[in-house]
């Protein structure tokens, strides 16, 4: 396998990319907005520049990892010739059901389609497909290109080669596979995001403030970085999306997204990428910046 495709550009689907490139694979990395591309293909460069200031990778390796990437604006030309497609589109049902529907319309029927959902069931977007053995998760932790963690996430009718095989690529990519069921929030979310809301909760009834939650968990927990902090690093609105798909696959109250994230995300308090969450993003303290914090 050598061709792949990854469907949006965003902080996800340009990870993915840069990751897969420098393994040597060629990628076509496809999003229907031109700008979105752009952005995507500054931020691997961006990335891989800031690898070649610690020495982790030389400048050729740069270049070559590069000229591995092809920017594309059609879905039908992108996936032409990939043999593995890999969606990371945002994390809304509609959305991937409607682009997996797609995919297997246009890909040869021995390309294996994966999704990086974080929390959709694998076995429903199979389900819109005729090849429900060749659909699986692929769930990368962000950022991509550092993070060794891979959720590999078999659907019901997901097949053991292709498991074995997106196991093994995996390890290509000097990943950690790991291997789980089919699952409302498989095992990282399942986890995490509950932590999350509560902590929001925690928050939200006056308990401590910001600072001192995030202070308590790093401090007394070994965690890298607070869950508040955390959640401004994936999304308000991402987190949100999680909570409301495990809260409807499981019916258990302790899933119900807190009012006070609700609420953030209504005003348009998304974290890092809107500028504002539970910390103040401004000028001087720019996601690259915050992301920098958390890579030492």
């Amino acid at each position: 396998m050598k061709n792949v495709a990854v469907i949006g550009a965003g902080t996800m689907g340009n990870g993915i990319a840069h990751t897969f490139a420098q393994s040597g694979f060629k990628v076509n990395l496809i999003d229907i907005n031109e700008a979105s591309l752009e952005k995507g293909m500054a931020t691997i460069a961006k990335n891989l520049d800031r690898m070649v200031a610690k020495a982790k990778i030389s400048e050729k390796d740069k270049q070559a990892t590069l000229g591995n990437i092809s920017p594309c604006t059609e879905m039908t030309k992108g996936i032409a010739k990939a043999e593995l497609v890999v969606e990371a589109a945002t994390e809304n049902t509609e959305l991937k059901l409607k682009i997996f529907k797609q995919l297997d319309e246009l890909c040869n029927e021995a390309t294996i389609l994966a999704t990086n959902t974080s929390s959709i069931s694998i076995t429903q977007i199979a389900a819109v497909t005729k090849r429900p053995e060749k659909v699986i998760g692929m769930h990368f932790m962000n950022p991509v290109p550092i993070m060794k963690l891979v959720e590999i996430i078999r659907g019901y009718n997901t097949s053991d080669e292709v498991t074995n095989t997106i196991m093994e690529l995996s390890t290509t990519l000097g990943k950690t596979p790991t291997e789980v069921n089919d699952y409302p929030g498989f095992v990282a979310n399942r986890i995490l995001m509950p932590m999350i809301n509560e902590s929001i909760e925690t928050l939200y009834n006056g308990v401590a403030g910001v600072k001192e939650i995030d202070t308590v968990m790093k401090l007394g927990m070994a965690h890298p970085m607070g869950p508040l902090q955390l959640a401004d690093f994936i999304g308000l609105d991402v987190c949100l999306s999680i909570l409301n798909v495990m809260y409807d696959g499981f019916k258990n109250p302790k899933y119900a997204p807190c009012p006070l994230l609700v609420n953030m995300v209504r005003a348009g308090k998304l974290g890092v990428k809107s500028g504002e969450g539970f910390y103040d993003y401004s000028e001087s303290r720019k996601a690259e910046k915050i992301a920098k914090q958390f890579l030492k």
